[in-house]
């Protein structure tokens, strides 16, 4: 007999197959529990308009769901969007219970969900491997809260943190598994930001290649792409990185990736705009004469100002050495 956290694990794994559909949706996973324990079915978010984790696994569950259990890592909506609400399809389809992983911010659900599952006789609990779910949909949650994407920095660097040579070459520092790895954050990533100077100097796509399979996130550029750089089409900005932010927020842009040189990145730090770091490291070593260090542009003046973060992954991809660091 599997144990709540036990199934609450399987749906997340299960909300981790909506990752690249669900946008500006939070993907959500599901399953349908019988009273011993036993899976029936599991169901994760479609493509947005389409049903939400909850209703997908009712829908593959039929009768069976009377009297179940709905284990859902995100918190049932009770409000009418592009589809009805959760909640009213839960009690319709006879469900006992549901154990959910974490509330859902939005203005429009926040707790509303849970209360009216309670008040139609559906047993609830709630927080069951919480920390797991919140860090799956950490994006969607910070979006839903303060209203802008959920900035990522994406650095890739020598031991010793350098990421360009003297002579400005910088392809390739990591080997192919960390560089494929890269190509996974683009592509849970609905736009990425570079600075002008990285389009001239490489000159990138900026797409997502999986496979057989392409993302093309937003392409945003801060300051002026030529008219024939390989990133066309594309957003050109300049000014306030908060407001340019705020302006892709309304482009449904729930996590942004910084994947500029050093002068934007840093940029981004100096502004206090980065939620996550990403570091891949090559066990290889610039040295500092006349080489391009990761952060060249960060202002450091003293120890009481360093800026400290929380380590949350480390791992090894290939050759290379993959770093998490919430900020």
């Amino acid at each position: 007999m599997n144990s709540n956290i036990d199934l609450m694990l399987l749906a997340v794994q299960a909300g981790e197959k909506a990752r690249y559909l669900a946008p500006p949706n939070p993907w959500v996973g599901a399953l349908v529990v019988n009273e011993n324990g036993v899976v029936i079915c599991e169901g994760h978010t479609q493509v947005p308009g389409e049903a939400h984790a909850e209703i997908d696994a009712l829908r593959r569950a039929g009768d069976r769901a009377k009297g179940a259990t709905l284990v859902v890592t995100l918190e049932p909506c009770c409000h009418v969007g592009r589809t009805g609400p959760c909640t009213e399809a839960i009690v319709k389809a006879g469900i006992a219970k549901v154990v959910v992983g974490t509330i859902d911010p939005d203005p429009r659900v926040n707790g509303q969900g849970i209360k009216l599952l309670r008040a139609s006789g559906v047993d609830v609990e709630v927080g069951v491997e919480e920390q797991v779910v919140r860090a799956q949909l950490a994006s969607y949650l910070w979006h839903r809260v303060t209203g802008r994407p959920y900035v990522v920095a994406k650095i890739a660097s020598t031991l010793d943190g350098i990421v360009a040579m003297a002579d400005g070459t910088s392809q390739w520092i990591t080997g192919e598994a960390a560089r494929r790895d890269a190509h996974v954050l683009r592509a849970q990533s609905q736009a990425i930001i570079i600075g002008a100077g990285t389009v001239r100097a490489d000159n990138p796509r900026l797409t997502a290649r999986l496979d057989d399979i392409v993302f093309e996130p937003l392409r945003v550029v801060l300051g002026r792409a030529a008219d024939d750089a390989k990133v066309r089409p594309c957003l050109e900005r300049s000014g306030d990185l908060g407001f340019i932010l705020d302006e892709l927020s309304h482009h449904d842009v729930i996590q942004v990736l910084v994947e500029g040189g050093p002068t934007t990145t840093s940029a981004f730090f100096e502004a206090g705009l980065v939620n996550h770091v990403v570091w891949y490291q090559a066990p290889a070593f610039g040295g500092s004469q006349g080489t391009v260090g990761a952060l060249r542009g960060l202002s450091t003046p003293t120890i009481s100002v360093l800026r400290r973060g929380r380590l949350v992954d480390l791992r090894r991809i290939g050759e290379d050495v993959r770093v998490d660091v919430e900020v």
